[in-house]
């Protein structure tokens, strides 16, 4: 089972890169998957590359292949006006408009403010439905101030269990044949029912 993390945080250390790793880390204590991580900041020549030749780099290459074989898939990405960052939207524009179908993921980011958490919602959940990928109800957004606050390790546990559910397949089902029930009551015809109240001494 592989569990793939892809993060488009710009700067180092990353904030976006701390929240993929926290989530990854809490989906990989609930599933014996192997964890993969792509930085969008090492793919950006060859993503714009892609865009113009129609072909991608090596390394770009190997990340969408690894995205596209994932069992499941953690998505994280920086606030840049009020949306997704424009490398984030490209990598998922040069990958196969198939890749994601029927595969779940979990949508996070990272910004300077809670007012910019509702980009989860309006931009991030969207995106990955068109792509028809499954993605867990529970979304994360850490802004500043919560890293080291109440909530978002909660936010994070909770996700990741959403996240290894849909990855580990459900045990099968037996279904036995249900007893039979013994009649402890005579059936009466309802024909002799009615007859019975048709008659003066059903009356």
């Amino acid at each position: 089972m592989k569990l793939v993390v892809v993060s488009a945080g710009l700067s180092v250390p990353s904030s976006t890169r701390l929240l993929a790793d926290r989530l990854a880390a809490a989906t990989a204590g609930r599933t014996s998957a192997e964890v993969e991580v792509v930085e969008l900041r090492d793919l950006a020549v060859e993503i714009a590359h892609n865009f113009t030749s129609g072909f991608p780099g090596r390394k770009l290459a190997a990340a969408l292949e690894a995205v596209t074989a994932a069992d499941g898939l953690i998505v994280v990405t920086p606030v840049f006006s009020a949306s997704y960052s424009g490398l984030f939207k490209s990598f998922f524009d040069v990958l196969d408009p198939d890749a994601l179908a029927g595969k779940p993921v979990l949508i996070a980011a990272t910004g300077g403010s809670a007012r910019h958490s509702l980009v989860l919602e309006h931009a991030l959940r969207p995106l990955f439905s068109y792509l028809r990928a499954v993605v867990v109800p529970t979304a994360v957004y850490a802004a500043s101030e919560d890293w080291g606050a109440e909530g978002l390790p909660e936010r994070i546990e909770r996700a990741a269990g959403e996240l290894a559910a849909q990855m580990t397949p459900s045990a099968p089902v037996t279904v036995s044949a249900p007893a039979p029930v013994k009649e402890a009551f005579t059936v009466v015809p309802f024909a002799e029912q009615l007859a019975a109240l048709s008659s003066p001494s059903g009356v």
